[in-house]
């Protein structure tokens, strides 16, 4: 079986029935990885589609809306975005400098500045669902594959959480 999109042509489902797509897509300065993936093809609705293209269109603005919600949580001396910066300062030390695009005074806010969007994960199954329809992956070090964190969003492209890869 398949399926066929204006945005990603024909998905052609595995011998279980999944489907994938990768592209790499260029954004800004970088190329980012783009996924579409799903378990089970009959899952896949073509609203879900239609979402998932507008996305990977619309990579700039998620992106904003993905760093909004890191710079959110910084407050909380607790949350992930709060443990990943203490963590990359310490990790880093004094070459912390040469990874920050912008030295502005505030750490905290060049560090997310600074970080790179390392690739994108549509979970095509997951529309309108609680589980994330969409992962950002996001690290300051791209060689630093451990040291990364994840913006999960729902299908209507709002902030579920921002995880560590732990």
């Amino acid at each position: 079986m398949a399926i066929e999109h204006d945005f990603f042509g024909l998905l052609e489902s595995g011998p279980d029935g999944s489907i994938f797509w990768s592209e790499t897509v260029e954004f800004g300065d970088q190329s980012v990885t783009v996924d579409l993936t799903a378990p089970d093809e009959n899952d896949v609705a073509p609203d879900a589609l239609n979402i998932a293209a507008a996305m990977i269109t619309g990579l700039e603005h998620l992106d904003l809306r993905c760093r909004e919600a890191m710079v959110g949580q910084l407050g909380d001396r607790t949350s992930e975005v709060t443990e990943y910066v203490i963590s990359q300062e310490e990790a880093l030390g004094d070459d912390l400098e040469d990874y920050l695009t912008d030295v502005s005074g505030d750490t905290a806010i060049d560090i997310i500045k600074a970080m790179r969007l390392m690739s994108v994960t549509i979970l095509a199954d997951e529309h309108g669902g609680t589980d994330p329809f969409a992962v950002l992956e996001y690290a300051l070090d791209a060689d630093s594959t451990d040291d990364v964190l994840l913006v999960n969003l729902a299908s209507d492209a709002s902030v579920l959480s921002v995880t560590s890869a732990d």
